[in-house]
């Protein structure tokens, strides 16, 4: 049996400045960018995707028939949905440090990271050995939390996954065991070549089994 699950990662790790907590759209730079990368992708026999609107606007900027699946939506951020993180951080900084820290916490009354990742681990577990290729346009929370469940990692992990926006995420199962590589959706900067030819860009997804970046920060 095997399963090859792509996750594709629609933002960037949450922390970054002038971070606003929930759904949004994709710049239209960001649309060009990948607009011209959509020979990059993988084969796939079918594609899910996060019910959110940036991650419908990623697979449309790819051209890419996705499904919409539930399990897979973001984290419920409660009363924090649609607001910045430094506005939180001034308002409750003792809710903020609890929810990064103690996998458990909801002070915004929505989701805790645990039940994130519970969520995650039973869509994954639920792949069937006949599924074959998959292609998943997410959020960086549900690659998050994915990553722990395949790594066998503790709740606890989650916010020291660094995980990139447009990052490739490659899950195989073989056996009812998990391997994990790590990549990125990458459009080549294009050089005329010295003969005056016309230049072609060759799109790829680069990938490497050792490119997990743990950080320190929550």
């Amino acid at each position: 049996m095997r399963v090859r699950l792509t996750m594709l990662c629609a933002t960037a790790t949450e922390g970054s400045r002038g971070q606003v907590f929930g759904d949004g759209a994709l710049s239209e730079h960001d649309r060009h960018e990948l607009a011209a990368a959509r020979a990059a992708l993988p084969p796939y026999a079918r594609a899910v995707r996060t019910p959110s609107v940036r991650c419908a606007q990623l697979a449309e900027a790819l051209a890419v028939e996705a499904t919409p699946e539930s399990a897979l939506r973001d984290l419920d951020y409660g009363a924090w949905d649609g607001r910045p993180l430094e506005e939180i951080a001034a308002e409750d900084p003792y809710g903020l440090s609890s929810w990064l820290t103690d996998p458990d916490a909801a002070p915004h009354g929505g989701e805790s990271v645990r039940e994130l990742c519970r969520r995650t681990a039973t869509w994954l577990d639920m792949l069937r050995g006949d599924t074959g290729s998959v292609l998943a346009i997410t959020e960086s929370t549900v690659v998050r939390a994915a990553l722990v469940h395949v790594l066998s990692a503790p709740a606890r992990a989650f916010w020291h996954l660094d995980v990139p926006s447009f990052s490739a995420v490659t899950l195989t199962m073989r056996d009812g065991g998990w391997n994990a590589r790590f990549g990125r959706l990458e459009v080549p900067q294009q050089r005329p070549p010295a003969d005056g030819s016309p230049h072609v860009a060759v799109l790829t997804i680069r990938s490497t089994r050792r490119h997990m970046c743990l950080t320190s920060r929550p």
